[in-house]
């Protein structure tokens, strides 16, 4: 068990931490299983009646440890390693403990999708988030697009996906991908000043609350990460994708032909 994505609980406050600060806690395959160990352990934990999830370091998360993709110890398709993460994540929907994602330096990819299929985001100044997936020759694929579609509309989901422009902290709370913008210093305070008056609250009503609220946007997410796994899959098996490879081995400018 790996001890870069780790579970701490105080009372009815539980914290995940992100702990691989040398990556600026990027994910690998076996924070990926912690992260989805914790969830299903949370599950099971009715006395937990909110969540924060922070991380370690300069950065919430910048996204997929690339350099551990495969790394000798996955023998999953594709399709099979999307449809563990999409498994493990949706998880998030099934706590009765809200969750405060409390997002510093960079939210970079699935990690930022991530953030986004929780309850509460908060960031401190300066914090960056970024969707940079198109640019690589994939799609985003965690099912935050369809919640920022939820959140900020067409045009702006649009504009983060297809340019994979950076937003900082000032716009994320203008376009209300963030409820709060703090110091830095105050960051893991603001989340646990949330958490607490969360836990404060009667525990059925906060529980029934988080239904309503999330059944209203869930839907339309379990749907597009169903169509985000057909989609990516058709990618990696298209001939861009297969240009883009030849390209990258030849060291040359790929040609694409948009099939």
């Amino acid at each position: 068990m790996t001890d870069k994505v780790r579970l701490e609980v105080d009372g009815a406050i539980a914290t995940i931490t992100n702990d691989n600060p040398d990556k600026h806690n990027a994910f690998d395959d076996e924070m990926d299983q912690r992260l989805f160990e914790i969830l299903g352990e949370l599950r099971e934990r009715p006395e937990v009646r909110a969540v924060i999830w922070r991380g370690e370091g300069k950065s919430f998360s910048s996204g997929r440890d690339v350099a551990a993709i495969g790394g000798g110890q996955v023998t999953l398709t594709h399709h099979e390693l999307m449809s563990r993460g999409h498994r493990g994540i949706q998880q998030v929907f099934d706590l009765d403990a809200p969750i405060i994602v409390a997002c510093h330096g960079w939210s970079i990819g699935a990690s930022f999708q991530r953030a986004l299929l929780c309850d509460l985001r908060i960031a401190a100044e300066g914090a960056r988030f970024l969707l940079p997936e198109v640019g690589h020759g994939v799609i985003p694929d965690t099912g935050g697009v369809a919640r920022l579609f939820q959140i900020c509309g067409h045009g702006v989901a649009s504009d983060l996906v297809l340019t994979g422009r950076p937003m900082d902290a000032a716009e994320a709370y203008a376009h209300g991908i963030v409820s709060r913008v703090v110091r830095p210093d105050e960051l893991d305070a603001t989340a646990r000043e949330m958490a607490e008056k969360i836990a404060a609250a009667p525990a059925v009503t906060v529980k029934v609350a988080r239904r309503v609220i999330s059944h209203l946007a869930e839907p339309e997410v379990r749907a597009s990460m169903a169509e985000e796994l057909i989609a990516q899959t058709y990618i990696s098996r298209s001939d861009d994708a297969a240009e883009r490879r030849a390209a990258q081995i030849e060291g040359r400018e790929p040609r694409y032909t948009g099939s």
